[in-house]
């Protein structure tokens, strides 16, 4: 932990904009294609920003200041989106087509949540580091696996697989879990981790559902918002 919140804002800057750029700049390459790397962005970013909440002092300026981290780069997001600033390296890693305005839907909502739970719950509460979590680790992989495991596709969504959706109750849950342990064992949060496994799984189950409904664009909104509100009743 810094003694200066300014100095954490600092250092969490330089290391999510790296990650950023970093695979803004190996998709232009065409080392790996668009929209893996617009989920490998969205599975990265927030385990690292969550993390880097550990380097801020407990001052109420700093989760002002780590909020501004997500808010410049959803400034970012809708810059490119709207064609006001232009970035094709951006566009590349961040949409499907190679659309701009795609980035105004899926990666938006996902900054604009990143905003949002970090002012409200910061390190007061696990409910929105878990709805993080299970948006990133959750959601992304998804994504990931869902598109390359040969699974039965969902009855009731015909664009999502059993396999993505596994990967979305499997992957939120680990990630989910791996942040609570390093804040249980920083002291921040009360007792042993294993006593978030049960209530972190159910708020995983119902974000894996969540996110098999046959809803476009909006996932990024609707696994978060399940997480908070069981979060609410479950912790």
């Amino acid at each position: 932990m810094f003694q200066s919140p300014w100095i954490a804002l600092a250092v969490t800057f330089v290391l999510a904009l790296t990650w950023l750029r970093l695979n803004d700049a190996v998709a232009q390459r065409g080392w790996i294609s668009g929209p893996l790397s617009r989920k490998i962005i969205h599975t990265g970013t927030g385990p690292i920003f969550v993390l880097c909440w550990l380097l801020f002092p407990d001052v109420t300026l700093s989760r002002w200041l780590a909020a501004l981290v997500p808010f410049a780069i959803t400034v970012q997001f809708f810059l490119v989106g709207t064609g006001i600033w232009r970035d094709p390296a951006a566009v590349t890693a961040m949409s499907r087509s190679g659309d701009r305005r795609e980035i105004l839907r899926g990666p938006l909502f996902y900054g604009i949540v990143f905003v949002v739970l970090t002012l409200v719950y910061w390190k007061d509460s696990p409910i929105g580091i878990v709805a993080l979590m299970l948006l990133c680790g959750g959601d992304g992989m998804a994504d990931i696996l869902g598109s390359r495991l040969i699974t039965a596709r969902l009855p009731w969504a015909s664009g999502k697989t059993v396999g993505g959706s596994l990967a979305m109750l499997v992957g939120g849950w680990i990630f989910a879990i791996g942040i609570t342990a390093v804040y249980t064992a920083a002291g921040i949060f009360p007792g042993s981790f294993i006593h978030y496994l049960l209530p972190i799984g159910l708020i995983a189950l119902a974000g894996m559902i969540t996110e098999s409904l046959p809803l476009k664009d909006v996932d990024n909104l609707t696994v978060p918002a399940i997480a908070v509100l069981l979060g609410h009743l479950l912790f």
